[in-house]
């Protein structure tokens, strides 16, 4: 049965599942065919009004409620996410081209909404008695309506870790799911809808930024605005906020992460951790270490290490299980990772593996496993993030060297060292301009109680169990004068 029989994507507007207002949709394929998987609602000007609207007129009543009310909607939700994860599993598949075997989003998903049904008692503010005469205390509240604009490629998960703590502190929600990738949130609308959240409450569009991304960043009703996606994105939703009402705007994007392996550093381990960072997804991860820093006396045995497990994924059709390598997200993507390589080549460096797209032998947008061993510090691919599966491999001599070199990027989201030299780790860990480091570990592991976001131009805010609530909260200070007896 084609895909196009079976999904059927509507929005989520006032408790109601739609299409577009204005009847017009857009084409998702599935990048590992080129195949249609759907036509999806564009959402119209009228319809991310109307979504603001129906929010706005919800929150009274939401924000009103018992939290552990609102956490009951939440629990429901994650029973259903755990329920549908094939199928889940599936609509990734034909909408970004994700492996099933790889699909892991259901359940993290499910965890966040599980996590913050329970979090409402952590929600408090503090008193002071330091004024005479006076006892003061803040009050922590919900901003209102909160926008949410999520990435393609990892859609499940980012509704989850966005949405969760956004509803469970009172706010309501309007969240914008990605063009690219917009199949999988569009179930867990109809999921969200058999939960039984309140009208109004739980908003779900799907569309382009334009122009729908843009209204939700110029509109005067939304209070807050997460997103998670390019640095040139990001900076554009910032832009329309300080033009309008100065919403809080939590920013988390692209990275050119940094992995460094000392000569001490249990080689075998690094290969393995450093591979999978760069391999998973297809290189589609914003925390993948795409510049790999090698001390130069071990760097022949890492590499040909590194190259032997690189080039033992297997790609092909994501809905198969044995397939563990899939394409990149649609044609934009595949050109783009494709431009970069072109570009390597000429920048300096050597290419020692890959380095050929596979659409015209297989039809869809894959691209092999590309290592770069030598580029210049200064070309492009060193520089930007390609958001495919191409790494760059360069040696170092000193710590200091290499420190400078990790350094040199606008980026500053996630950075790694391997050495089993307690004090190096901690003094390069220290020196790195990285909102997260690993050490003797890479991405995309994180610790699930640990804030992460970016240094620099990888974005603002932190985001995490014990701090995305923060985010959808504002602080109010109030003193009261007490009376002599």
């Amino acid at each position: 049965m084609m895909a196009t029989d079976i999904v059927k994507p509507r929005m989520l507007i006032n408790g109601e599942l739609v299409e577009a207002s204005d009847g017009k949709t857009f084409s998702v394929y599935n990048p590992a065919t080129r195949q249609k998987s759907a036509e999806v609602p564009e959402a119209s000007a009228d319809d991310t009004n109307r979504a603001v609207s129906s929010a706005k007129a919800a929150f009274p009543g939401w924000s009103a409620l018992d939290p552990s009310v609102r956490g009951s909607y939440l629990g429901k939700l994650a029973a259903l996410i755990r329920q549908n994860n094939d199928e889940l599993a599936k609509l990734e598949a034909i909408s970004m081209g994700l492996p099933v075997s790889s699909f892991h989003h259901a359940k993290s998903a499910a965890l966040q909404f599980e996590h913050y049904a329970e979090a409402w008692p952590h929600v408090q503010g503090q008193a002071s008695v330091n004024t005479p005469g006076h006892v003061a205390m803040t009050l922590r509240q919900p901003y209102g309506v909160v926008a949410l604009i999520i990435p393609w490629n990892a859609p499940i998960h980012f509704f989850a870790s966005k949405a969760a703590p956004a509803l469970i502190t009172g706010n309501t929600v309007v969240l914008k799911s990605s063009e690219k990738a917009p199949l999988g949130v569009a179930r867990v609308a109809e999921l969200v809808n058999e939960a039984g959240f309140p009208p109004g409450v739980f908003n779900i569009l799907s569309g382009h930024g334009l122009p729908s991304g843009q209204i939700l960043s110029r509109h005067m009703d939304v209070r807050a605005l997460s997103f998670t996606g390019s640095s040139r994105t990001g900076k554009l939703i910032q832009e329309e906020a300080a033009r309008t009402n100065l919403k809080r705007v939590i920013l988390e994007l692209g990275g050119k992460s940094p992995a460094i392996i000392f000569h001490d550093a249990n080689l075998k381990k690094a290969v393995e951790q450093t591979q999978f960072s760069i391999q998973v997804n297809s290189g589609q991860v914003c925390m993948a270490n795409s510049r790999i820093y090698v001390q130069k006396n071990v760097a022949r045995v890492f590499v040909e290490a590194f190259k032997q497990r690189f080039a033992a994924v297997k790609d092909g059709d994501p809905l198969s299980k044995e397939v563990n390598h899939g394409p990149q997200a649609d044609e934009v993507q595949y050109k783009t990772v494709m431009s970069y390589i072109e570009q390597g080549t000429k920048s300096g460096g050597t290419l020692v593996q890959g380095g050929r797209g596979k659409r015209e032998s297989t039809s869809g947008f894959f691209v092999e496993p590309t290592v770069f061993v030598d580029t210049p510090e200064d070309a492009r691919i060193m520089k930007e993030e390609v958001f495919g599966p191409v790494v760059n491999i360069n040696t170092f001599e000193t710590e200091a060297e290499v420190i400078a070199k990790a350094n040199d990027t606008e980026y500053g989201l996630y950075a790694a060292v391997y050495t089993r030299d307690i004090n190096r780790a901690l003094r390069v860990a220290k020196a790195l301009e990285s909102g997260y480091v690993g050490v003797n570990c890479t991405s995309p592991l994180t610790g699930r109680d640990l804030p992460f976001g970016g240094y620099k131009g990888s974005g603002q805010g932190r985001e995490g169990f014990l701090y995305s609530m923060d985010n959808f909260l504002e602080t109010k200070s109030v003193i009261i004068q007490i009376d002599d007896a």
